[in-house]
């Protein structure tokens, strides 16, 4: 995914299209009227079916955690939503259940993401646990099994910024990713084309020590849905590099990205193994290099790409974009959201923080330094937004 493999230009016939209908929320699962009627929008349509990770579109749109600007995160309605409006590539995060099930979640603590405070039979399992040097408080996905997971519901994991979001409090489950995964496939039959996943193992130094090692279940998995080889429309991702080097010791040939945290820290796996360096040691051209040993990417923090001054405007970008590429690496930055309060200061506008700012101008600011694709809650908007920009 070099950029003189950038596609050619695609119309865009109308806003209406994502914005209009979009998904509708039906039962159990959510189904995008697009999905409903058979038909993809503008924003959908007409990207490269291959398999490699180098024929998807450039600058490549990846639906964070689904399309979790609109609907609760990991959930099949925002799994849907994003795939009806313009995602390219659509999130997951994975964590195990107490009985060695993955499921979707951006953090095994579930606090905040499901109703699991209002279920007095759990009460008993809130508890405190530092996770990767950090203390939390509440409930964890290892201490419940699948079935008991299932009686919870998902909700908004940030209802101050989107209380439009709340509306779909208690509309969806928690997932497996082995529902993803059957998802994807009946996806993919219903639109002529398979469904590109970009799946991240979350804590996995941490769960292995406690026997719930994610490397082994997920390469099972993608072994069993045809996901596991290097032309199996599946990214893998972590901030911790050896997990990345463990699932290609396990066989799985998927492209493989590394992400990467602010400049001073190091990755949880660092730490335990007493290895000092930083993201800042791994950007370097020597960092990069040794990165290019086991990974065909890096996924920085978007401040990586071009940093923010003390008043949160963008400055220059670096030179990350250049040196990764001459590494033989792809950059997938992240997280582009459409509110003020997420947004550098240029773009933002009126004083509501969770009002929306000028995103498609920060947009062309991060496509303009060459990057290969962005993480973005809000696909619909990016898919746009690199519409505008590949017409110029």
């Amino acid at each position: 995914m070099q950029q003189e493999q950038r596609p050619g230009r695609r119309t865009v016939l109308g806003a209406a299209a994502a914005l209009g209908a979009g998904a509708v929320a039906l039962g159990g699962g959510a189904v995008p009227a697009t999905a409903a009627t058979g038909r993809e929008t503008d924003l959908t349509a007409g990207r490269g079916h291959g398999g490699s990770y180098k024929d998807l579109p450039v600058p490549t749109v990846i639906g964070h955690r689904g399309a979790c600007g609109y609907r609760p995160e990991h959930t099949f309605g925002s799994y849907e939503y994003a795939l009806a409006n313009g995602a390219d590539v659509i999130e997951q995060d994975v964590v195990p259940t107490k009985d060695g099930h993955l499921v979707c979640r951006h953090e095994n603590d579930i606090t905040n993401t499901t109703d699991v405070a209002s279920h007095p039979e759990f009460a008993s399992r809130k508890t405190t646990k530092t996770v990767d040097g950090e203390q939390h408080t509440g409930w964890f996905t290892e201490d419940f099994t699948l079935a008991e997971l299932k009686t919870l519901r998902a909700k908004e994991r940030i209802p101050g910024n989107r209380q439009h979001n709340t509306l779909y409090d208690g509309r969806w489950d928690v997932p497996t990713f082995e529902e993803v995964l059957k998802w994807a496939d009946e996806q993919g039959r219903k639109r002529g084309r398979r469904i590109w996943l970009h799946v991240e193992t979350k804590h996995p130094t941490y769960f292995r020590k406690i026997g719930l090692g994610l490397e082994e279940r997920l390469a099972k998995l993608l072994r069993r849905y045809g996901r596991s080889g290097r032309n199996g429309y599946t990214f893998l991702q972590s901030f911790e590099p050896s997990s990345l080097q463990r699932l290609g010791r396990l066989g799985l040939d998927c492209p493989k990205v590394l992400l990467l945290d602010d400049l001073p820290t190091r990755p949880w796996d660092f730490v335990e193994a007493k290895d000092p360096r930083t993201v800042a040691d791994l950007i370097t051209p020597k960092g990069l290099a040794w990165v290019s040993g086991f990974a065909q990417g890096i996924g920085p923090w978007v401040n990586q790409i071009i940093p923010r001054d003390k008043d949160g405007k963008l400055t220059k970008p670096t030179t990350l974009v250049r040196d990764a590429h001459a590494a033989g690496l792809i950059l997938h930055p992240y997280t582009m959201r459409n509110e003020n309060s997420f947004l550098p200061a240029d773009f933002r506008r009126g004083t509501d923080p969770n009002a929306y700012g000028d995103a498609f101008g920060a947009f062309k600011a991060y496509f303009a330094t060459g990057i290969d694709g962005i993480f973005s809650d809000n696909c619909d908007t990016a898919a746009f937004a690199r519409a505008d920009f590949l017409k110029h």
